[in-house]
């Protein structure tokens, strides 16, 4: 069961969510906050997996409320801003949510939760020794996984984990973004962001903030631009 909390001045905001996590059986609301404060003294007291959190909010913002956190649990932003998803993943939230909300939209948020605790719990790190030409292996107990240059798009950090995908599978790996980029060949991926690396070859278009790999959207950070200019 995942246990979460939902941060959000705006009483309808509220509701909305409320009625989406009701509709997951999976999921189950610890509490409704009005405002950071409150929520953080909540948190002191009681382990959250998902945090469901608005961004504008009086008194601490979402982003202060996530920065102020040791430990924070797998965060969902939630807001009417778009210009916030950039900054919400270099925080490393695990998915970034417009408002109006649609149910649709927060199942597939709410799949990636599942995914990420799921594939967490198998403690898959990156196997020692220097990759082959073509692939790299990653270990899971007493199984070893050969994962392909070639088939990877993209790769997302999220906190202490790296989040390796294919068209085929996602595979959740023990260690940071920056040491997952050691281990790839450099002429096949770029990073493009804090939380993100790219495969080259699977770049289907290059817009301002973002870049299309396959059906995800990429966002690409202010400080990696002038590195996809390169591209």
């Amino acid at each position: 069961m995942i246990r979460c909390v939902i941060i959000d001045d705006e009483p309808l905001a509220q509701d909305v969510l409320e009625a989406h996590v009701s509709g997951m059986p999976d999921v189950t609301l610890l509490g409704k906050f009005n405002n950071a404060p409150e929520a953080l003294a909540f948190l002191a007291g009681q382990e959250a997996d998902l945090v469901l959190l608005d961004i504008e909010m009086p008194e601490m913002t979402g982003i202060q409320f996530l920065k102020s956190l040791a430990v924070p649990p797998l965060t969902i932003f939630t807001t009417a801003y778009r210009d916030y998803a950039f900054e919400g993943f270099e925080l490393g939230v695990i998915d970034f949510l417009l408002k109006p909300i649609a149910f649709a939209r927060f199942s597939l948020a709410i799949d990636k939760v599942r995914d990420f605790i799921r594939l967490r719990a198998q403690n898959t790190q990156l196997e020692p020794g220097d990759p082959a030409p073509e692939y790299i292996f990653v270990k899971s107990g007493v199984k070893r996984l050969k994962l392909y240059f070639g088939e990877i798009t993209h790769i997302q950090g999220l906190k202490d984990y790296a989040i390796i995908y294919t068209p085929a599978e996602k595979v959740v790996i023990k260690g940071s973004l920056k040491q997952v980029l050691e281990r790839l060949p450099p002429n096949l991926f770029v990073r493009v962001h804090k939380s993100f690396i790219v495969s080259k070859q699977k770049i289907a278009r290059i817009e301002r903030n973002r870049i299309l790999v396959g059906p995800h959207q990429v966002p690409v950070g202010r400080n990696y631009r002038e590195v996809i200019d390169l591209l």
